[in-house]
């Protein structure tokens, strides 16, 4: 095993992990400024611990050492003053700006140099702080995600273009869905997610207000330095996010073959200026119908195949399908989300079901998988009561339809938006 060199009052904070200096130092064995990890173990991180590896890294690498009592400690919280110390530190981070411009007045002594290193890195803006850092609380997963964002933007400025990229976007994760995310969070989160680097927890909730672990901090360093080296567009979750936040839909990284209708299939009567393959051309535009009922609006559009695995799969599955579900003629699943205006005194399900002739974007029903549920998208049967009427005025849910490749199906999704724009795509 390597030694790895770092100063007495750096290793008191990396590596004892609390907030108690001088006892920090008598904790962290630290001899000649010199930190040996050869053959070490602790009793609370077993073999099978999900973050195991990554302890065992962090603390080889120097960024954390165990308690004297043999523990690791991995549920305890980081602080915001420990982290940026330790995003200081990363090598391969480039300075991307120079100066006193960290200008907290909380920071305690230790410190000092690592959050001047974290803000001169990237990782904290201290604009977005009123003089103060909050050291000595808890980093939250929220900010974390800012805090790697951001550093990725300084590392890459693709990056800073995906962070912009993903303001409209749909996030995979609960708190996107009940609107308690955020909003100075939704692009941060997004990239983190979209790169590998976050996910959500079993409950679906990305957790933007609980605070941040050792050992997630020991598997977040690994995998921000794994990520930076990569671009944007290496991630599939971040192109499908990126396209929903410019676009509306992730039809072209997920369905790419799906294109334009050709314009000899039209009749010549048909001003083919006004067709387009650009969802961003019809999104929350008012949309012609097939009834009057309502008025519609479609804000978004994903399109997911229950055929793909692993790293293939849309960052939306897990969201809309349950592991295993399939659907009939190898079709993907559709799903759109709608805004609509009832006209009269009431509509029902079968009335909204009609209003747009389409088999994929349809507003019949809302998917009825467990996933579905779990993240607490707007169902079409919370705003309905017996035989399917709507008790809001203003229906806004998610609808299911299937995206057809047998051509002997109806392959062509075409909406026309009252300004005369058509999107009309079909396989090629």
């Amino acid at each position: 095993m390597k030694k790895v060199m770092i100063s007495t009052m750096a290793a008191a904070i990396l590596l004892a992990g609390n907030m108690a200096e001088p006892a920090m130092k008598a904790e962290a064995g630290v001899l000649d400024n010199t930190i040996s990890y050869n053959g070490i173990t602790f009793k609370d991180v077993p073999a099978a611990h999900w973050a195991a590896s990554a302890v065992a890294s962090a603390v080889q690498d120097g960024y954390f050492k165990g308690y004297t009592d043999g523990t690791f400690k991995p549920s305890a919280p980081v602080t915001k003053a420990e982290m940026a110390t330790i995003l200081g530190r990363l090598t391969e981070q480039p300075v991307v700006t120079t100066g006193n411009s960290a200008s907290f007045t909380d920071i305690p002594d230790w410190a000092t140099e690592g959050v001047q290193a974290a803000v001169e890195k990237g990782f904290i803006d201290p604009s977005k702080y009123a003089g103060k850092l909050d050291a000595k609380t808890a980093l939250t997963r929220g900010e974390m995600a800012i805090w790697l964002a951001q550093g990725l933007a300084a590392m890459n400025p693709d990056y800073k273009v995906a962070l912009s990229d993903v303001t409209n976007t749909v996030i995979p994760a609960k708190e996107y869905f009940t609107g308690k995310m955020p909003e100075t969070q939704k692009n941060s989160v997004a990239v983190a997610m979209g790169t590998g680097l976050m996910s959500v927890g079993s409950d679906k909730n990305f957790g933007t207000d609980r605070t941040t672990t050792r050992a997630e901090v020991a598997t977040l360093i690994a995998r921000y330095t794994a990520v930076a080296k990569k671009q944007p567009d290496d991630f599939k979750g971040l192109q499908e996010l990126r396209a929903v936040g410019l676009t509306g839909t992730n039809l072209k990284v997920i369905a790419p073959s799906y294109v334009k209708w050709p314009k000899e299939r039209l009749p010549e009567s048909y001003d083919y200026s006004k067709y387009t393959d650009d969802f961003s051309k019809v999104r929350n535009k008012e949309l012609v119908t097939v009834a009057d009922y309502a008025t519609v609006k479609v804000k978004n559009w994903i399109v997911v195949s229950p055929y793909a695995k692993g790293d293939q799969r849309s960052i939306y599955y897990p969201v809309f399908l349950d592991e295993g579900d399939t659907a009939l003629h190898g079709s993907f699943y559709s799903f759109a989300e709608f805004d609509m205006k009832i006209k009269g005194s009431s509509m029902n399900q079968q009335q909204a079901g009609i209003l747009i002739n389409s088999h994929s974007i349809a507003p019949l029903k809302s998917p009825s998988s467990k996933a579905y549920k779990e993240y607490s998208l707007p169902h079409i049967y919370d705003i309905t009561k017996s035989r399917g009427v709507f008790t809001v005025n203003n229906p806004h849910y998610w609808g299911i339809g299937l995206l057809h490749f047998d051509n002997s199906l109806n392959t062509q999704v075409q909406l026309k938006a009252k300004d005369g724009t058509v999107y009309y795509v079909s396989p090629n």
